[in-house]
C-alpha cells in the first residue's frame, strides 16, 4: 500500500501521437518518481491495421495516405522521425502482437527483477524501443523477430518471454489493461488518468499541463476540498 497518488498511462504502440508523446512521459517519470507511482497501460487503437486503415483510408489513398499523414504529423515535433516506409511498405497487422509481447516482457521482468520504479524496468525501455523500432527504422513490430531483438537488446531472456505467451499469462495480464482502459473510460492514445479517474488527459497534451495535475496531486486537498485540475 502507498499514499503517494498513481499516474496511469495509457498507450498503443502503433500510435503516432504516442510516439511523439514518449517524450513527455520521460520527463513526467523522472520529475515525479519517489513522490508519485506510475504505471503504464496498452490501449487497442490499431487491433486490425488492415481494417482500420480500409475504413478510414480507403477512399483517401489508403495506407500510403495515411503514411504520408503520419509523416506531416511527425513533422511538428523536432524530437521525432518516421520513416517513409511507414505504413506504405511497413504495415504491422496488428498492435496486439507487440502488446502481447511487451506483457510478456513485464513478466518476465518483474519475476527477475521484483517491482521496481518504472523508470528502472526494461520493460519501460522496451515500450519505447519497439516504438522506434516501427516509426523510426519502419520495422515491423508484429513480427516475433523484431519483437526478440528489441527485447534481447535490454537484456531480457526471450526464451522466458516466449513461454509466458505460450502459457497465456501475458494475454490475462493484457486483458487487464484493456478491461482498466474500459472502466476508466479511456478513449484513445495516449491518455493520462489521475486521481481514481477524476482527471483524463487525453492526446496531444503538453507537458506543463500535465506537470500542472501531478502537483494538484500531490498538494492533497483535504476533504471536501475540490482539486483544481
Amino acid at each position: 500500500m502507498t499514499d503517494k497518488p498513481t499516474v496511469r498511462h495509457f498507450s498503443d504502440l502503433l500510435c503516432i501521437w504516442a510516439y511523439a508523446a514518449d517524450i513527455r512521459l520521460d520527463r513526467l517519470v523522472a520529475q515525479y518518481t519517489g513522490r508519485a507511482v506510475f504505471q503504464t497501460h496498452l490501449c487497442s487503437v490499431f487491433p486490425d491495421t488492415v481494417g482500420k486503415l480500409d475504413a478510414a483510408w480507403g477512399a483517401r489513398g489508403g495506407a500510403e495516405a495515411y503514411g504520408a499523414h503520419v509523416r506531416e504529423i511527425a513533422a511538428r515535433f523536432d524530437h521525432i522521425q518516421v520513416h517513409a516506409d511507414v505504413w506504405s511498405r511497413v504495415r504491422p497487422a496488428s498492435s496486439t502482437a507487440p502488446h502481447l509481447f511487451l506483457k510478456a516482457a513485464q513478466l518476465v521482468d518483474e519475476a527477475a527483477q521484483g517491482t521496481r520504479p518504472l523508470p528502472e524496468t526494461r520493460h519501460y525501455r522496451l515500450a519505447s524501443a519497439l516504438r522506434r523500432a516501427f516509426f523510426a527504422e519502419a520495422r515491423d513490430i508484429a513480427t516475433w523477430q523484431v519483437q526478440a531483438e528489441c527485447a534481447a537488446a535490454l537484456g531480457l531472456d526471450t526464451g522466458a518471454i516466449q513461454a509466458r505467451l505460450h502459457t497465456g499469462e501475458a494475454a490475462g495480464l493484457l486483458d487487464r489493461d484493456l478491461g482498466l482502459a474500459q472502466k476508466l473510460k479511456v478513449t484513445g492514445s495516449p491518455t493520462f488518468v489521475m486521481n481514481e479517474g477524476r482527471q483524463t488527459l487525453y492526446g496531444n497534451v503538453g507537458f506543463l499541463l500535465l506537470e500542472a495535475n501531478v502537483d494538484e496531486l500531490l498538494r492533497a486537498p483535504g476533504p471536501g476540498e475540490a482539486s483544481w485540475c
